[in-house]
């Protein structure tokens, strides 16, 4: 006969571990939604924008968070972005002003002296010579300054990619491409202007020492990648900085017009934390 005692002990030993598991799974399930904050918190410190954390087991709700935290990653970068140019630009506005204050009398006293027929083949001719040129050698310079904020405005039109990455096979036909089918699409930007940038991207991939290049679309991205080498991480954060360069007879100008180019079209060109697999670079550019 069952008693009133054994049902109690029937009935409470499920709720018992029901309540332990219970117990347990919100712990682990805490614990992950900690773990992600963490991850999320990294990101920024290291001024990581481009992170995207897995919505999976996640509640409807903490999903729905979790891909508007997402979304926002990709605009805080162009954010970020935007917010860098316009500080490099107000900087070079002034710096050119201040230079060619300076170079401008220089280069044209010393210009006036060497055409002076008492300087020419004295011993002063050398000396001024040497100034002329140092004057010149600064306004060239300086006109690399002004390319940064003379940029001219995007005429936007329905451009087809596929006719875009054709156009770079042909005109760098000493590397292999591999061009995906889902390139296959039309967006809306300047043509030339896009042209550009994927050009100066295929170049500098060249000069790498790259013999393969990859353009893909991998969500709203188009990624392209080469195998040229790898660019130290060190260096990754400062590429799209102007006048920044490794090459001996490099200007530093080319990846931070082609972003700028990129971000007056209202789209976002950025380095991949991680390479498409197979290769060891790659860029990204975001449509509008």
């Amino acid at each position: 006969m069952t008693t009133p005692h054994t049902i109690y002990i029937l009935l409470g030993a499920p709720a018992l571990l029901l309540l332990v598991w219970g117990t347990v799974w919100f712990y682990r399930h805490q614990c992950l939604l900690a773990e992600r904050a963490h991850l999320m918190s990294e990101a920024i410190r290291n001024r990581d924008f481009t992170f995207r954390l897995p919505t999976k087991h996640l509640f409807f709700g903490e999903r729905a968070l979790q891909e508007t935290v997402n979304n926002f990653s990709k605009d805080i970068s162009q954010l970020v972005a935007q917010s860098e140019v316009e500080s490099w630009q107000r900087l070079i506005r002034v710096l050119t002003h201040e230079i060619m204050n300076a170079a401008t009398p220089i280069s044209s006293i010393s210009q006036a002296y060497l055409s002076d027929p008492n300087i020419q083949n004295s011993n002063y001719e050398e000396g001024i010579r040497a100034i002329y040129q140092s004057s010149q050698g600064m306004t060239t310079f300086i006109q690399n300054f002004r390319k940064i904020t003379s940029i001219q405005e995007p005429v936007f039109a329905q451009v087809n990619m596929l006719d875009i990455c054709n156009s770079l096979r042909q005109l760098f036909s000493s590397v292999d491409w591999s061009i995906s089918a889902n390139v296959s699409r039309a967006v809306l930007a300047d043509e030339s202007m896009l042209l550009q940038v994927l050009c100066n991207l295929a170049k500098n991939a060249i000069e790498a020492g790259a013999k393969h290049i990859d353009l893909r679309y991998h969500r709203d991205a188009l990624c392209i990648s080469n195998d040229g080498a790898p660019i130290p991480s060190d260096v990754a954060q400062e590429i799209f900085t102007p006048f920044f360069t490794t090459k001996r007879s490099g200007s530093g100008i080319g990846l931070s017009l082609s972003r700028q180019m990129m971000l007056k079209q209202g789209m976002y060109l950025m380095l991949a934390e991680h390479p498409v697999p197979g290769y060891h670079t790659t860029f990204m550019l975001t449509e509008r």
